[in-house]
């Protein structure tokens, strides 16, 4: 048996009128996942249990079928693994946005989508003047980097923010608090006043483009204990993302990590060399998992016409070849679910029940809409979003609706 999941990051919505009372997945023209739909089953799946962050950390754990409450410690320590950051007992991770804060206010959590290679520079920039035995910056991809403190000892008992959350708002409320708070709104503060002369931001001040005003930080956590994947499910496994968060998870779970050029964790990403990597590692693995941000980010971004190109981009380039290949290896599964829903009129992501299709050799066809009313009709809703993974390798049958 062979068994492909995809995640189309945040692509669950609520209706929008500029796509006429509709969400984006039912605006989006999905032939291949409408086809699977037909054939197989849709439902209801809350990722994010009650009480816990509304993060792609949690909800991609539950995706993979781990218990959030269970194993997650923070979204940083996910992320670090796939940095080359190895935590030893008593450090703590720390998410370290780039971010464009102008009158008070969070203008843009990305910083413009910065570069990669600009962003470097910022991080070095921070090294060079705050780093020591302590304190130490590593560079991720675009807007996402990692603040490690080292020897901290014990839990960092702050509470913080994703800046995403924040959009438009004035960031004072929602800056770090609590006991260890100090020494992240230090950092903050100093890294207002090493970028506020840098040249990077000069040149893109000069280009009309969003500075990078300062970091951010949150997301904080120590080394999380996952058990591998092939004990808990029996079968060897491949993710494909752009994402450090995802990208770490995997390879804290044993998950080969394929890397594949071209891909962004953006709308700018290639979605056609995700599904024809997604498609040649099945024939080495026992399941192929395809994480694909560009919904989320278009959530954020409250790019409503992106949001629908990128569901449409991932069906065309994605779900179809894969499906195509799982159908030329006989007995398959396939798994189309987001993690969580990222609706455009929030900017940011909800903890609401997100749809799920599921479809191939042993799943009974129940026919339905991949979208979120027509999983609302099926009846079946997974509120333990981490049994879902196990109701698929078991082909759901009467248990579907943990």
């Amino acid at each position: 048996m062979k068994y492909a999941v995809i995640c189309p990051d945040g692509a669950a919505d609520r209706p929008l009128r500029e796509l006429k009372n509709r969400t984006p997945l039912e605006a989006a023209e999905m032939p291949n996942a409408r086809a699977l739909a037909a054939t197989g089953i849709v439902g209801l799946v809350r990722h994010i249990p009650k009480g816990m962050d509304k993060g792609s950390d949690v909800a991609c754990m539950s995706l993979l079928g781990y218990d959030p409450s269970r194993y997650h410690t923070g979204r940083a320590p996910l992320e670090a693994k796939a940095l080359g950051v190895e935590l030893e007992p008593g450090d703590i991770a720390v998410r370290c946005n780039l971010v464009t804060v102008c009158d008070g206010r969070m203008e843009d959590f990305s910083a413009g989508h910065i570069s990669t290679d600009e962003a470097r520079v910022l991080i070095e920039a921070l090294n060079a003047r705050l780093a020591d035995g302590k304190v130490r910056f590593h560079a991720g991809v675009s807007y996402r980097h990692l603040l490690v403190l080292r020897g901290f000892g014990r839990r960092l008992d702050a509470r913080c923010v994703p800046p995403h959350d924040i959009t438009g708002r004035e960031v004072t409320p929602y800056l770090p608090r609590g006991p260890d708070a100090g020494i992240l709104l230090r950092l903050m503060e100093e890294s207002a006043r090493i970028f506020e002369t840098h040249e990077v931001n000069r040149v893109r001040a000069d280009l009309g483009e969003s500075q990078a005003t300062q970091i951010w930080l949150w997301g904080h956590g120590m080394r999380p204990d996952i058990p591998p994947f092939r004990e808990t499910t029996g079968l060897s496994c491949a993710c494909i993302s752009a994402v450090a968060l995802v990208r770490s998870l995997a390879m804290y779970a044993g998950i080969e990590v394929l890397d594949v050029p071209g891909i962004t964790g953006y709308t700018d990403t290639d979605y056609g060399a995700k599904g024809r990597y997604a498609a040649e590692a099945l024939g080495r693995f026992d399941m192929v998992f395809v994480h694909v941000e560009a919904p989320d980010e278009c959530g954020h971004n409250a790019d409503v016409l992106n949001k629908v190109k990128s569901l449409e981009a991932i069906d065309r380039h994605i779900i179809g070849p894969l499906a195509e290949a799982a159908r030329r290896h006989g007995e398959h599964r396939i798994l189309v679910c987001p993690d969580h829903a990222t609706p455009v009129a929030l900017r940011t992501h909800s903890d609401e029940p997100v749809p799920f299709l599921a479809s191939g050799s042993g799943i009974a066809a129940a026919g339905g809409q991949f979208s979120e009313n027509g999983a609302k009709g099926s009846g079946i809703v997974y509120d333990r979003g981490w049994e879902l993974l196990p109701g698929l390798l078991r082909g759901f049958g009467r248990d579907a609706g943990g």
